[in-house]
């Protein structure tokens, strides 16, 4: 079992940067990727990035890419989501999710994902 908690959501401007932080527990050494993820109100849930847990390689939506940045400290068993020049369509709940099937790239499909968190509010107003 995995556990997962997100963390560092809520309120920020157009143009701003929020960070935030999904905090792993339990079987880490099962990981293969971590994802993140968000839903809007009324929207499917979508691939926002994922990066390999004992890896570099990462992924990005378009829609985020070149503004946001995961990474991860597996010292610490923390992933992040760095998202800056944030635009109100960001505007979202996001889940941090652990994917503990080996695959060659970090995949953009919810259904790879084995945990989730429950989840941070992330709001960006215009």
């Amino acid at each position: 079992q995995v556990q997962l908690v997100e963390s560092g959501g809520g309120l920020a401007q157009a143009g701003g940067s929020l960070r935030l932080s999904c905090e792993v527990s339990g079987r880490t050494s099962s990981i293969y990727v971590m994802g993140w993820f968000r839903q809007a109100p009324g929207k499917e849930r979508e691939f926002v990035a994922a990066i390999f847990w004992s890896g570099i390689i990462t992924n990005y939506a378009d829609s985020v890419k070149g503004r946001f940045t995961i990474s991860r400290n597996n010292a610490k068993n923390m992933v992040y989501l760095q998202m800056n020049s944030l635009k109100p369509e960001d505007t979202a709940h996001y889940y941090c999710a652990a994917d503990i099937s080996s695959t060659v790239v970090p995949g953009r499909q919810a259904y790879n994902y084995n945990y989730w968190g429950q989840g941070t509010q992330v709001t960006v107003s215009s």
